[in-house]
This record gives C-alpha cells, sequence and structure tokens, in this order.
C-alpha cells in the first residue's frame, strides 16, 4: 500500500510539473506574439497605437507566467476586478477613454488566457 501511494504521489507530481512546463511554454510564445504585436504597432503610430496600447499591456503577464511565477488565485482575483472596472466605466455613457478601454481589454484578455490555459492542464 505504501509503494502504490509512492507511485500515486509521483504521478501526481510529474503532472504537476508538466502542466506548469506547458503554461510556460503558452505563455512565453503568447508573450512573443504579444510583444511583436505591440512593437509592429508602435512603428506604425496613429490610429494602430490603440493596437499597441492593447498589447503592451499583456506582455509583463505573459513573461511572469512564463518565468514560472504567476498566481493564479491572484489572477482570478484581478481578473473579476477588471471585469468590474469595464462594466462600471462602460454601463452608463461609456466613462473610459479609447486608450483605457484597450489597456483594460488587453488585460482581461490575458489573465482570461491564462486562467483558461491553467484550468485546461
Amino acid at each position: 500500500m505504501i509503494k502504490l501511494k509512492h507511485i500515486l504521489e509521483n504521478k501526481e507530481t510529474e503532472n504537476m510539473d508538466r502542466n506548469v512546463s506547458e503554461l510556460k511554454d503558452f505563455a512565453d510564445k503568447r508573450g512573443d506574439g504579444a510583444d511583436e504585436i505591440a512593437s509592429n504597432a508602435k512603428e506604425k503610430g496613429g490610429l494602430s497605437m490603440l493596437t499597441y496600447n492593447h498589447f503592451r499591456v499583456k506582455v509583463p503577464y505573459y513573461k511572469k507566467a512564463a518565468a514560472g511565477k504567476f498566481d493564479m488565485g491572484k489572477a482570478r482575483e484581478e481578473y473579476v476586478t477588471l471585469l468590474d472596472h469595464l462594466y462600471k466605466s462602460t454601463i452608463d455613457g461609456m466613462k473610459i477613454d479609447q486608450k483605457m478601454f484597450q489597456e483594460l481589454v488587453g488585460k482581461i484578455e490575458v489573465l482570461g488566457e491564462l486562467c483558461i490555459k491553467n484550468k485546461d492542464n
């Protein structure tokens, strides 16, 4: 019985390690893409700056997750807080500017992606 318990504990540890590795790889690739899109948009300037603002806020989240320093509990809390902020900012007369809207939605997207990827693993 002790040997079986040890085998099951090792299997669980292996699964957790694989899940962390998959999340790191996912975040690394998505972060590279977000960084490239932000750089290209900044270079174009003009209306592309909205795209720049949307993607630049994602990069730190992806970097943190790729480094294995992403706290899913805090991420979920921040996600809910940002959703609430978006709701309150847009429900009564769109009391938000384009830049803030793009930054807010970018953060909501990255947190959602990372939380979903973590759940899938």
